[in-house]
């Protein structure tokens, strides 16, 4: 099963993500996983934001859902080239902490480069004992090249 949306480079772009992948999660009987994808596409799609806000052409953002074999996979696009960075930070900063939680709920993540940006993808198994292979590309997917 695969979803795809293209969102404006907006600040409803996050909810709307984040909403997206709710109702597409529970169309495909994922509500299982639903809490944790929501949590983390809010993350990414944050991210992506201001990646896009940083360039001086604005262009849309992208997530894309695809559950197979057990293992659920969101992607989510941006024009920035840049591959995230994880940075320490203190205890009581307000900022900094979403790469971490990505990491901690899920089983695999990561980013690659594209022809126009890049893309920050994760999986999640949706059937006991399975979790990510370990691979630096997400399973199955092709890069999409935007």
């Amino acid at each position: 099963m695969v979803s795809r949306l293209r969102l404006g480079p907006l600040p409803s772009a996050v909810p709307c993500a984040r909403q997206h992948a709710k109702v597409i999660l529970k169309e495909w009987n994922l509500a299982n996983v639903a809490d944790d994808a929501e949590m983390i596409v809010s993350e990414l799609a944050t991210n992506a934001l201001k990646a896009t806000w940083s360039l001086t052409d604005a262009k849309p953002i992208v997530l894309h859902l695809l559950a197979d074999h057990g293992c659920l996979t969101i992607q989510v696009w941006d024009a920035l080239p840049v591959a995230p960075d994880p940075q320490p930070h203190a205890i009581d900063a307000e900022t900094g902490r979403g790469l971490m939680l990505v990491d901690t709920l899920s089983d695999e993540w990561g980013s690659y480069r594209t022809l126009a940006g890049k893309a920050v993808y994760f999986t999640l198994a949706f059937q006991p004992g399975l979790a990510g292979s370990g691979e630096r590309g997400p399973r199955g997917v092709q890069a999409w090249g935007l």
